[in-house]
């Protein structure tokens, strides 16, 4: 028995979830085929066997033919989804976890090149921002179809034993309908009213009840205000709450705050990092405290303190810690055992979300095992033997080498030229709303102390060092540096975004950045320089600026950058400087030639890269066993690396992290688990 209010049960009509934390409906694009196979289902059962209460799967699963997913949603329109969707939630309950899904059709928020290239529909003619597809506007025999559609798909979920769905009611086709902004039809199904612009979505839940029984569990996840002029607003979007628990035919609400046809909107609604916690928490308490009704609600709520209080206060009937459950899958078995400060922490860096809509699986900055639990140990296994593991580098590379080489029940010693752990990560840190990002380096510094890794700090190894260790393995993870020798001339009269970042070199008062990485730190420059009150622009030779951030991260940068006026050139390269008096001079060129500009500045900022750090490790390559060589077949099938080409060598030298290329943190992390998992 416990007091914890997190561990409370709750009884939602006949189901009883034995406790309060839920995974909200995501779709972290792992289906196969528009199915919910292997990969996916050993994503939700890894968390089912932690301990959650409620998994609730897909964001959304598309109920039409003519709502192509534009990432890889789950199907739930073909008859094949009952068996896969029946495998998971079986071995789901097994661990006493419900299973639930989340349905949609995308209205407008799809596009028409997609799947059958079929016409998008909506309740207008407006396209989505963030789509771009113009829809045709519903007519009646569309509506009777995708009604019906619903209705299906509800009743191959009951089949495959689910516990419940939920109709993804925001953004998607059922909110273009209810919103004034989107609704241009007459009739029935038109703008005149509230109840006709609700009807589509109540006839829908009238169909799904017709076909599942008036047992099966229906919740509505829609946005009590859309916070856009001319939108829902809270007034209305209360009322939209009441109509829906009047209905009769809901049983739960799961409240949203926030619009998503936008990049920036979406944002909002779905907070990242250097956002506030849980914005939208007091807003979906007020809906419940009006309705007294069961409510959910999830939104950067990342920590299990604001869980505790959201359910404690009466805020929530369930609540929803999504993405911290990517972070770390075992939340409610850590709590469980008093063991809350070895929760891994979600960052907000946003990788999951923001890698979708880039068209790719979701992965987590911080656990490189979530989307690849089939191959990567969330907890790892220990070692036959015990070896003596040496690691250069207490970046993030260099830790979870650390981290993960301890938990195998090796002695592990690390040495760190500087005199905190972090690396690059540091510097990243350095801008305020990106302070989260530390959290990767706090957590593995403190699971590695906790497990007994010795830190030598202050401490620039050498080959020397190393051989005194005596190790049996040595593993590089010293990084890189920032590369500037780009241009044809003139590389010694420009500086780096880290000199930027670090403070190494004070911003000037008018500033080129040539961004030729397209990461982080060209931003975070621009910022730290456009807050002097400096003009600055940014440069690139890419057709957009700062292609490796994705959209949802871009967006805070983008608020920020646009306050100080900042100017972004794109198809445009540096091709050298030359100092002018106490002034440079930039030369601009194109890779689509025949042009040149010149900018008049006082300071210009490369950013390339980095180089591999890597003089230790061919030092150290001639007394090695394997000579430095990796065997990338045993390295992605998780086996033990053996190869032998020196008989002479004392040790096998690996390195990892941007010492072997310039990438990114979540690069480096995977590298260090997926090779120390088999040392």
């Amino acid at each position: 028995m416990t007091s914890d209010p997190l561990l409370q049960p709750y009884t939602l009509k006949h189901l009883t979830l034995k406790n309060r934390l839920m995974i909200s409906s995501h779709e972290p694009a792992y289906p196969e085929d528009g199915m919910p196979k292997d990969r996916y289902r050993a994503y939700h059962v890894e968390r089912a066997r932690a301990g959650v209460a409620l998994t609730m799967t897909a964001g959304s699963a598309s109920v039409s033919r003519d709502s192509p997913p534009v990432f890889n949603n789950v199907l739930a329109w073909q008859d094949e989804v009952v068996g896969w969707m029946k495998r998971l939630t079986d071995e789901c309950h097994d661990h006493g976890c419900a299973v639930m899904i989340q349905l949609t059709h995308l209205g407008r928020r799809t596009r028409w090149d997609k799947a059958d290239w079929l016409p998008v529909v909506s309740a207008g003619h407006e396209r989505e921002p963030a789509h771009r597809a113009f829809p045709k506007m519903a007519e009646d025999w569309d509506i009777a179809r995708i009604i019906r559609d619903y209705a299906d798909a509800a009743e191959r979920m009951q089949a495959a034993g689910l516990d419940g769905i939920e109709l993804e009611a925001y953004g998607h086709l059922m909110e273009q309908f209810v919103s004034p902004l989107t609704n241009a039809l007459d009739g029935p199904y038109g703008r005149a009213s509230l109840d006709s612009r609700m009807r589509f979505m109540i006839d829908t839940l009238a169909a799904i009840r017709d076909r599942v029984g008036p047992d099966f569990i229906v919740g509505v996840r829609y946005a009590g205000d859309e916070c856009q002029p001319g939108g829902i607003d809270a007034a209305e979007g209360m009322a939209i709450s009441h109509r829906l628990k009047d209905s009769g035919m809901v049983d739960f609400l799961n409240v949203v705050r926030g619009h998503i046809d936008t990049d920036p909107g979406l944002t909002d609604l779905i907070p990242v990092q250097g956002m506030a916690s849980a914005p939208h928490l007091d807003f979906a308490g007020d809906i419940r405290a009006a309705t007294r009704f069961p409510t959910f609600h999830a939104a950067k709520i990342q920590d299990v303190a604001t869980a505790r209080h959201a359910i404690a206060s009466g805020k929530l009937d369930m609540v929803g810690m999504t993405r911290a459950h990517m972070a770390d899958p075992h939340i409610v078995a850590k709590v469980m055992r008093g063991q809350e400060d070895r929760i891994r922490p979600c960052v907000g860096a946003n990788y999951c979300l923001d890698r979708i809509y880039q068209g790719g699986m979701a992965l987590c900055l911080h656990n490189p095992a979530t989307g690849r639990e089939l191959e990567q140990p969330h907890t790892v296994p220990p070692a036959d033997r015990q070896r003596r593991v040496l690691i250069i580098g207490a970046g993030p590379a260099g830790l979870e080498a650390a981290r993960v080489a301890a938990a195998r029940g090796h002695e592990v010693i690390v040495h760190e030229a500087a005199k905190d752990p972090g690396g690059q990560v540091r510097l990243t840190a350095r801008t305020p709303r990106r302070a989260e990002m530390m959290q990767l380096i706090q957590w593995r510094q403190a699971e590695c102390e906790r497990m007994g890794v010795g830190f030598r700090f202050n401490s620039y190894a050498d080959a020397e060092t190393v051989r005194a260790e005596a190790p049996d393995v040595v593993i590089i993870a010293t990084g890189g540096l920032p590369h500037t020798e780009v241009l044809a001339t003139g590389d010694d009269l420009v500086v780096s975004t880290w000199d930027i970042l670090s403070g190494d070199v004070a911003p000037g008062h008018h500033v080129l950045i040539y961004d030729d990485a397209g990461d982080y730190a060209a931003l975070q420059a621009a910022e730290t320089i456009a807050a002097t009150g400096a003009r600055v622009e940014i440069m690139t030779r890419d057709r957009s600026f700062a292609p490796e951030v994705m959209a949802m991260s871009l967006t805070p940068s983008m608020r920020v950058l646009q306050q100080h006026d900042v100017t972004f050139t794109v198809t445009w390269k540096l091709d050298a400087v030359r100092r002018d008096g106490n002034r440079l001079v930039a030369t601009i060129g194109s890779d689509y030639g025949g042009v040149t500009r010149e900018r008049d500045v006082d300071q210009v900022v490369v950013n390339h890269g980095t180089r591999p750090l890597d003089d230790l490790y061919f030092d150290l390559r001639p007394g090695s066993v394997n000579l430095g060589e990796v065997d990338y077949d045993a390295l992605i099938a998780g086996a033990p690396q053996d190869i032998r080409r020196n008989a002479e060598g004392a040790y096998q030298l690996f390195r990892i992290g941007d010492a072997v290329a310039a990438r990114n943190t979540h690069a480096a992390i995977y590298d260090a688990l997926r090779l120390v998992k088999a040392v």
